[in-house]
């Protein structure tokens, strides 16, 4: 049986995304596989009035089981409208780095309000004749598509790469105008995972093909994946607390923050909601070694990602304050 996201308070991208890219700021794309990520999340964007896109990728269908997600999603619309005392702020739910025409229409006939076909790693005309036909089975039943040309280093979930393929500016145009898609990802130097860079590395974010793109294709969506920063104090903690992370580099938030002042209007974030439920919850075990209630450590894991994404909707994305525009 097929679910329309209507029918579970959800909305697509396209409002929320004219209105990003007029307004100069992201919308903050989080991931989540369970329910204090979703907690966490909800409470974030309600308290900075953020609309918000919950991200949800084919491993995370594996893991938590797509049916169990969905009532999730459907629970975050009510939960939003309960701390927001009867009004929800914006919430999507998509399906991030789908890779195939298969895995894009189950998760539309089962309440997705978004998708994601990442053909990036195909030649290009196979890339567009993939991105082409999820677009007119999305579009058919008014759901939002991301398409992505050019390839992101780094490691996330099943989506896994060793080097950079810039996005050709000369390609955009062309690929817009014949998959039609609601918006485009780019590579521009982000990286997936926690591992951006090397130690003492500068991170190289090519903020030229940003504005060549922009130029060429202006006021159209544009998204950037592999955007978490890696906040060393999270790091420090990690470690203190008996992990080994200690050649984690993110990108730095004020560019970041640049790239949403322009036509970037989604913001993928993922690896530092990872990185602050494992700090909390290794800082639980270590200094309450006999605790075994899950609730005493996740909890704290919960308020962790719900500061880090309150910052980043506040001082990064620019989000807040726009839910309700």
């Amino acid at each position: 049986m097929s679910v329309d996201y209507k029918s579970l308070g959800l909305v697509n991208t396209r409002d929320l995304f004219a209105k990003a890219v007029k307004g100069g700021y992201a919308i903050p794309a989080y991931n989540f596989n369970n329910l204090e990520q979703m907690q966490a999340i909800v409470q974030a964007c309600t308290e900075t009035k953020s609309p918000v896109i919950l991200q949800v990728s084919a491993g995370a269908r594996k893991y938590a089981n797509q049916t169990l997600l969905r009532f999730l999603a459907q629970g975050a619309v009510e939960y939003a409208k309960e701390l927001g005392g009867g009004k929800n702020v914006p919430i999507v739910l998509h399906l991030d780095h789908g890779d195939t025409f298969e895995l894009c229409c189950d998760c539309i006939n089962s309440g997705f309000s978004s998708v994601m076909i990442d053909g990036s790693h195909l030649p290009y005309e196979e890339n567009i004749a993939l991105t082409r036909r999820v677009v007119e089975y999305a579009h058919a039943r008014d759901v939002s598509v991301e398409g992505e040309l050019g390839v992101l280093a780094g490691v996330e979930d099943e989506v896994s790469a060793e080097h950079h393929t810039y996005t050709q500016p000369e390609e955009v145009e062309d690929f817009v105008k014949r998959t039609g898609v609601d918006s485009l990802a780019i590579s521009i130097g982000t990286s997936h995972g926690a591992y951006k860079f090397k130690p003492g590395q500068v991170p190289d974010i090519r903020m030229d093909i940003l504005r060549e793109i922009e130029r060429r294709i202006p006021g159209f969506p544009i998204v950037m994946h592999g955007s978490s920063s890696v906040p060393a104090e999270l790091v420090d903690q990690i470690n203190q607390y008996g992990g080994k992370m200690s050649d984690a580099v993110g990108i730095r938030e004020d560019q970041v923050r640049d790239a949403c002042t322009s036509a970037v209007c989604k913001v993928n974030i993922d690896s530092d909601g990872r990185l602050a439920m494992t700090a909390a919850i290794r800082k639980v075990m270590v200094e309450k070694p006999d605790e075994f209630d899950p609730r005493k450590y996740l909890g704290p894991a919960r308020d962790a990602l719900r500061a880090v994404y309150k910052h980043k909707n506040l001082n990064v994305l620019g989000s807040a304050g726009h839910a309700f525009d």
